[in-house]
């Protein structure tokens, strides 16, 4: 290969001048949440070796039952982002309230906010299967230097100025957009570094693949049960194949490359849904549009949506684009 392969590292300083607010904040928050998640990996691979699979034996604010690879990734992402004077707030699917950073200048002038699921499919870990991190980045609107309030993070998805994933799998992954497309590193565990491995990262416009959890189907609403009969009828190009893993990142990243849709509707147990808008849907949602996908809660796009509470479900459908789009016709029909 004559090009030499780009580091994480030097990506992010190669690309940090396309980005709207180039004041270099932007890129040393990536760069924490990259060191974070490489602890975390290590954590993760280590899972059956030492006691760090199974639940607490606590519940998070949804009720969940929290598992102690969750808490230990929820506080290394909340240390890593706070030690480093970048962010001025910081909101975690595990927590109740968000976390307000005071800066120890008084005059501290940090832009951003994060809002993090620290380990999305951790229930999935003590049988080996891939979990990840979803986070999501805004600017605060409210002014520079005075403490955050909720308003600061209750901001519609298209307000997000970055958004991403790791993906803790057969090799570990860090996905991310700050606006300008979608593009994936892989961690080199012998060295420690993330290299670009998926660059400008695309959803097909149609795909063969379906992820739904099935076994809820009696609950589903009409127009959900209808999608699912079209997605199994045998036609040209159909039927097509159920795939559902039950970790929202693998998912969803393996319908990006290869093209396909995932649905968590509404139901008779869950009528609001189940995923977090603002951990999960939003930041998704940012990344299917900028590889050319697209994420709707069946009627209304997610990033519109105007979140009313830290922890709202909302309904939440998303990936190639006429998948999603045939799925909304059902809906609405």
């Amino acid at each position: 290969m004559s090009h030499k392969i780009q580091t994480l590292g030097e990506f992010i300083i190669e690309n940090q001048t396309a980005f709207k607010y180039s004041s270099g904040e932007l890129s040393r928050l990536i760069n924490s949440i990259r060191l974070a998640a490489k602890v975390v990996n290590h954590e993760v691979n280590k899972a059956g070796l030492v006691d760090i699979i199974g639940a607490v034996g606590d519940t998070n604010i949804q009720g969940e039952d929290q598992q102690k690879l969750d808490v230990y990734a929820n506080e290394k992402f909340i240390q890593t982002l706070t030690k480093r004077n970048i962010v001025c707030g910081i909101a975690s699917e595990e927590e109740d309230d968000f976390i307000a950073i005071n800066s120890q200048d008084e005059n501290h002038q940090n832009k951003y906010v994060v809002l993090i699921d620290p380990l999305d499919g951790s229930s999935n870990i003590d049988v080996n299967v891939s979990v990840g991190t979803i986070f999501s980045v805004y600017r605060r609107i409210t002014p520079v230097g005075t403490p955050v309030t909720l308003k600061d993070f209750l901001q519609k998805g298209s307000q997000q100025v970055a958004a991403g994933y790791i993906i803790y799998g057969t090799s570990t992954m860090l996905v991310y957009t700050t606006g300008a497309g979608v593009n994936g590193f892989t961690l080199n565990p012998a060295i420690g570094s993330f290299y670009l491995s998926h660059p400008n990262m695309k959803f097909p416009l149609d795909g063969n693949i379906y992820s739904i959890n099935e076994g809820n189907y009696s609950h589903f609403p009409q127009g959900v049960k209808s999608y699912i009969k079209y997605c199994q009828e045998e036609a040209e190009d159909r039927p097509y194949t159920s795939r559902y893993i039950g970790s929202l990142v693998s998912d969803f990243h393996r319908n990006m490359i290869k093209g396909g849709i995932y649905i968590y509707p509404q139901s008779s147990k869950n009528p609001n849904g189940k995923l977090r808008l603002l951990y999960e849907c939003n930041p998704m949602a940012f990344l299917a549009e900028q590889a050319n996908g697209k994420a709707s809660d069946g009627f209304t796009r997610i990033l519109d949506i105007q979140p009313t509470e830290l922890h709202q479900r909302v309904p939440f459908i998303c990936g190639s684009k006429n998948m999603v789009e045939k799925a909304e016709a059902f809906m609405k029909a």
